[in-house]
């Protein structure tokens, strides 16, 4: 889980540096106020995407549920990268990269290591949810 930990973490930091892209277009001349909308957005979205690469990283079991999303989304823009815009030298290394990353995360040691952690809401636990 730890490599596709550190994928999703990268690809979080990714979308935080085009973050700070946009707002330096925006400053230097960009229509503003399309420039901060989106980079808020990718802020939002780099940070959670960056949160669940860590908690990965760290043997969380939600961070798995997020990656999984983030690069079914990422196999979405890689086909429009392809089919869409025309733009094969960014579709195919999304894509691969979101293949490999879903490789990772549904492997057998990462199924394991899923299903052999415990669940704290069951109802065979008496103490509050910590989750």
């Amino acid at each position: 889980m730890r490599g596709s930990g550190v994928v999703v973490l990268l690809q979080g930091l990714a979308a935080l540096i085009f973050a700070v892209a946009l707002v330096i277009g925006g400053i230097r001349g960009a229509d503003a106020k399309i420039a901060y909308g989106t980079a808020g957005w990718f802020v939002l979205a780099g940070a959670a995407v960056s949160a669940a690469g860590w908690a990965l990283w760290r043997g969380r079991r939600w961070g798995r549920g997020v990656a999984v999303f983030v690069q079914l989304l990422l196999l979405g823009v890689a086909w429009y990268m392809l089919s869409g815009s025309h733009r094969p030298e960014f579709g195919v290394p999304v894509g691969v990269l979101a293949l490999l990353t879903l490789a990772l995360l549904f492997s057998g040691p990462a199924l394991r290591w899923a299903a052999s952690q415990p669940d704290s809401a069951s109802s065979a636990n008496d103490g509050p949810d910590t989750r």
